[in-house]
């Protein structure tokens, strides 16, 4: 799963306006920040099988300190209590962590058996990845539907605020779809390089989103 990871990050904010979206678009992918930083370590492992799924080629057969259970358990915890440490919101960090695990069950949708319970055993996942267009169909619902809850609570507005949002859902979801359908990466290296960037311009642009919505609130009001 890639776009639909940034679903849960829209209901965070709607419950704790306080928290920057760019720390939620990178809390919600904190689990693949560490496993691409990890597959250049040597610490984890994927092959590049083309094929293996309908919608990827990535034998993900040994990551275990980040997306297993306790792995994903434990990355949330630390992220939960670094965003109070250096916040002061109890509250915050609760939903920060709770952003970072929540990637745990939404792979558990679409990866095949590769997500272990305990260590690097009893492994589980639905395999959805087989079936692109219910993939795609999954990863819209949680992104689009999460940001319109979002943007519901939020005040009308105008200009550039207004469109924005909906303008970057539909921008990342037809990467998604050209994800979907392109080339096996050469290596797992490669894949991690890409994920990387992505996460990083993704987070940045939120950031920038974010900005601008704020000076269209402070026109709207006046001050």
């Amino acid at each position: 799963m890639f776009v639909g990871h940034y679903g849960p990050s829209f209901l965070a904010k709607r419950l704790d306006p306080a928290i920057p979206l760019w720390v939620l678009f990178l809390a919600v992918q904190l689990v693949d920040v560490f496993w691409a930083i990890f597959i250049f370590l040597g610490v984890e492992n994927v092959r590049i099988v083309p094929g293996f799924t309908e919608t990827n080629a990535l034998d993900l057969y040994y990551m275990p300190y980040t997306h297993s259970f306790p792995g994903a358990l434990a990355w949330a915890a630390a992220a939960a209590i670094l965003y109070r440490w250096i916040t002061g919101s109890g509250g915050g960090g609760l939903l920060v962590g709770a952003a970072v695990f929540s990637h745990w069950p939404l792979d558990l949708l679409v990866h095949r058996p590769d997500l272990a319970l305990y260590d690097d055993a009893a492994k589980v996942g639905l395999g959805l990845w087989d079936y692109p267009y219910v993939t795609l169909a999954l990863e819209g619902a949680l992104l689009l539907g999460a940001m319109g809850l979002y943007m519901a609570k939020s005040r009308p507005l105008t200009g550039r605020a207004r469109f924005s949002m909906p303008v970057f859902g539909l921008a990342i979801l037809l990467m998604q779809w050209g994800m979907l359908f392109s080339p096996p990466p050469p290596s797992g290296r490669a894949m991690a390089t890409t994920a990387l960037i992505a996460y990083a311009l993704l987070a940045a642009t939120i950031a920038w989103l974010e900005g601008g919505r704020a000076v269209e609130e402070r026109k709207d009001s006046g001050e």
